[in-house]
C-alpha cells in the first residue's frame, strides 16, 4: 500500500486517536504543533475518503451524522510493509548503514542509549 505524506500524517493521527471521525482528525491535525498544517476540513475529509478507498481505514460506526473510522492496517504492519523498500531506496538494503545513520544523526539521551543497548543485547542472545 502506497500512501502520500499527507495520507500518512492522517493515518498516524488515526492510530493515536482511533476510532474517530474526519472532524476529530481535522482538529487533531490542527492541534499538532509538530506538523503545523493549517488545512481545511474538506481537505482532511478528502484524504479520509482516499484512505477508505485504499482500504487502509474502514467505517466502524456513526456519531450523529458523522462517520466513525478505524484503521484496517496497524502501524506495525504498515511499517513492516514499507521498511524494506525504504531501506533499499535510501540505504541500498544495508541495515547496518540505516542503523548507523540514525544513531549518528539523532540526539540520543542516556535512556535512549540504554534502550538501544538492551535491544542489541537481546538480539545477540537470539
Amino acid at each position: 500500500m502506497k500512501l502520500s505524506e499527507f495520507e500518512l500524517d492522517i493515518m498516524q493521527l488515526l492510530w493515536q486517536h482511533e476510532p474517530c471521525t474526519a472532524s476529530q482528525l481535522h482538529k487533531a491535525l490542527l492541534a499538532d504543533t509538530q506538523k503545523d498544517k493549517q488545512v481545511a476540513y474538506t481537505t482532511v475529509k478528502t484524504i479520509v475518503d482516499r484512505l477508505e478507498q485504499k482500504q487502509a481505514i474502514a467505517r466502524c460506526g456513526q456519531e450523529g451524522r458523522a462517520i466513525v473510522f478505524k484503521s484496517v492496517i496497524t502501524q506495525n504492519a504498515f511499517s513492516a510493509q514499507v521498511m524494506p523498500s525504504f531501506m533499499q531506496r535510501f540505504f541500498k538494503g544495508n541495515s547496518r548503514s540505516l542503523i548507523a545513520h540514525f544513531i549518528k544523526e539523532e540526539k540520543l539521551n542516556d535512556e535512549d542509549i540504554e534502550y538501544l543497548q538492551s535491544l542489541l543485547k537481546n538480539k545477540k542472545q537470539d
